[in-house]
């Protein structure tokens, strides 16, 4: 039995969704926000391989590929960031920054 592209894209929303609500109802958690960026980004590349599984073109995995890529690099300096803001800070809270400048 075969899933239609239907479904699949109902998956892709739905995690587009849920990264959406990550980041507006949780804004004092770095971290959060980070992790939802992510998965929005996942989203994204999730649809790529949809369209370029049903469309039997190969263009959409490799657009992926990159995208992944960029989500690494940008996981690894966002990150390093926090880290450093940590040791200045005390605390990676961005109520708690807000607050304070």
């Amino acid at each position: 039995m075969e899933i239609g592209i239907i479904k699949y894209l109902i998956i892709s929303l739905s995690l587009l969704t849920i990264s959406f609500l990550g980041i507006v109802l949780n804004r004092t958690n770095i971290i959060i926000i980070f992790i939802s960026i992510e998965l929005m980004l996942l989203s994204i590349n999730f649809n790529f391989i949809i369209y370029s599984r049903f469309l039997d073109d190969l263009l959409g995995q490799i657009f992926s590929l990159f995208f992944l890529t960029i989500g690494a690099s940008e996981s690894a300096i966002g990150l390093g960031i926090l880290v450093s803001f940590y040791q200045i800070r005390k605390s990676i809270s961005t109520a708690l920054t807000l607050l304070r400048s």
